[in-house]
Formats: structure tokens, C-alpha cells, sequence
């Protein structure tokens, strides 16, 4: 299922990719223009907290909020994309899980406990977080390429450099 642009109005239990810029930061639809999130426990409205704060983060706050004071003037798009990979579980169980949750304080990990995991959590009963995974397979190809380029250099050493005699000028 691809993103839907962000002029179209949520269903229950839909999925909220908000563009924060450098993340994106997830939330839940559970009705009446409200979202729950995940988020630390110093965001401000429309994600008004520095990125680099989240990151070292260990606790975050599930809250309840409308969906135009999370997003403040950032993209949104609603984002089941994830519905072709795994059931969705009812929207009513979705709503109800998200809610009961709200105020509490749960443990937070940019790698294995976001809100993008949160969420996925919710909707497919699986913490699954793409853009940790994307960014994950970037470092990963990047090291094979720095890898690469090392053993090439080093082989270009052995083959090239290494066999020069230097002159006797006695």
C-alpha cells in the first residue's frame, strides 16, 4: 500500500509518518484528531526537542495529543505501508492498546525501541522499525565499500610499491 499524502483525513488505527527532516516520527490515529506517540519526555509541541536529545534518551512518554499540534507545520502522510508485509490488527484493538498506554513512561532506544517501533507495535503486534533498518544497511554498505577500497589500496601497495631497490651510491 503506498503513503497517502497528507490532505487526506485518517482512519482508525491509521499509521502518521510525520518528515521531521533528518527522522521521521511516528504516531497512531485513534479518532476525533487525535494521535498517540512516542516521544521523550521534553518534546514540546509540533517535536519542538532537538534530535540529538532523543537520541540520548533511555525513557520516552506515550501521549495523547491532536494530530495538528504533533505535526505542527512538518509533512505528514498516513503510512500502512507495512499492511502488504503483516496483518494489521483490528482498528478497535489498535485504539484501545494505544490509549491504555497513554501516560506511561516505557524504556526508549533509537535502535530497537522508537516511535516508529512503538507504533508497528500497535498496528501488527510487531516492532519493526524501517528507517533504523535503512540506516542500518547505509553504515553496513558503507563499511563494505570503505572495506573495499582499503584492500585495493593495500593491494596496489604489495603489488606496486613494495619491489624498489634502493641504489648504493658508494
Amino acid at each position: 500500500m503506498a503513503p497517502v499524502l497528507y490532505d487526506e483525513k485518517p482512519e482508525l488505527g491509521d499509521l502518521i509518518e510525520i518528515d521531521r527532516g533528518s527522522y521521521e516520527h511516528w504516531a497512531v490515529y485513534v479518532g476525533d484528531g487525535f494521535v498517540v506517540h512516542l516521544a521523550p519526555p521534553f518534546e514540546g509541541r509540533g517535536g519542538q526537542s532537538s534530535s540529538v536529545m532523543s537520541v540520548l534518551a533511555d525513557k520516552a512518554v506515550v501521549k495523547r495529543e491532536e494530530l495538528w499540534d504533533v505535526v505542527g507545520t512538518d509533512k505528514w502522510k498516513i503510512n500502512n505501508s507495512l499492511d502488504n508485509k503483516y496483518e494489521p490488527r483490528p482498528s478497535h484493538i489498535i485504539v484501545k492498546a494505544a490509549c491504555e498506554l497513554v501516560g506511561q513512561q516505557l524504556p526508549y532506544d533509537l535502535l530497537t525501541k522508537n516511535c516508529e517501533h512503538f507504533v508497528n507495535e500497535l498496528r501488527y503486534g510487531i516492532a519493526e522499525s524501517r528507517q533504523v533498518r535503512t540506516a542500518g544497511e547505509m553504515v553496513l554498505a558503507a563499511g563494505v565499500v570503505a572495506a573495499v577500497g582499503f584492500g585495493i589500496v593495500a593491494l596496489a601497495g604489495a603489488l606496486f610499491g613494495g619491489s624498489k631497490k634502493e641504489k648504493n651510491t658508494k
